[in-house]
C-alpha cells in the first residue's frame, strides 16, 4: 500500500509500541491502524494500562488539514477531533474501519491519556461529548467576558450552592420575584 499522507512512502507491516499491528510509512513515519487490530489486542490485554504520566518527548507534527484518501478503499477519510481541549484531528476510513495517525499523533494520544480509547474517539458518542464540552467552554468564555472574572466566579459558586440546596425551587422563586414580600403578582 502507498502512503495516504506523503504519497511517496510505502506502508509496511509494523507494530505500534510493539503492542498491536499497524502499517508504518517508510517516508513520513505515519501509521495506518485497523480498529479491528486495536480492539483485538485490547481484548486480549485487558490488564494493560497506558502510563498516565506520559510526556511528549518530541514535537507532534502539524495536523494534516487536507482530506486524506483511504489507502485501502480510495474514499475520502473523515476527520475526528480527539478531545475538546485539543484541536488535533485524526483521519478515519468508515468503510474500512482504519485510522491514519500522522507521525507523532500516537505519542499525542498517549500524552492526552487517550491511547486506550483509540477505538472510541471515532464514535458518535465521543464526538457529541466533545461538541458539548466545546459549547460549555464557549458559553463560559462569553459569560466571563460579560460579567467579568470575579463576578462570574461568584455567580458560578452561587449557582452550584443553589442547585445542591434541598429548597432550590423556593429559593429561585424568591430570587426571581419582583417583590418577594408581597402577595401581589
Amino acid at each position: 500500500m502507498n502512503c495516504t499522507h506523503c504519497n511517496n512512502g510505502t506502508l509496511r507491516p509494523s507494530f505500534i509500541d510493539g503492542l498491536f499491528r499497524a502499517h508504518t510509512c517508510s517516508g513520513c513515519g505515519g501509521n495506518w491502524i485497523l480498529i479491528e487490530d486495536f480492539v483485538t489486542w485490547k481484548e486480549k490485554n485487558e490488564a494493560y494500562h497506558f502510563p498516565a504520566d506520559y510526556r511528549l518527548s518530541e514535537e507532534v507534527g502539524e495536523d494534516t488539514k487536507r482530506a486524506l484518501i483511504c489507502p485501502v478503499s480510495g474514499v475520502i477519510m473523515r476527520k475526528f477531533k480527539i478531545s475538546a481541549k485539543n484541536d488535533h484531528r485524526i483521519d478515519y476510513s468508515v468503510p474500512v474501519g482504519g485510522i491514519w495517525l500522522d507521525k507523532g499523533e500516537w505519542e499525542l494520544l498517549k500524552a492526552e491519556g487517550l491511547a486506550g480509547a483509540l477505538n472510541q474517539v471515532v464514535t458518535a458518542q465521543w464526538q457529541k461529548k466533545i461538541r458539548e464540552e466545546n459549547a460549555a467552554d464557549n458559553f463560559s468564555a462569553l459569560y466571563e467576558a460579560k460579567f467579568g472574572q470575579a463576578d462570574y466566579a461568584k455567580i458560578r459558586d452561587i449557582r452550584e450552592w443553589l442547585n445542591a440546596h434541598p429548597q432550590k425551587a423556593d429559593l429561585r422563586s424568591y430570587l426571581l420575584a419582583e417583590d418577594p414580600y408581597s402577595a401581589e403578582k
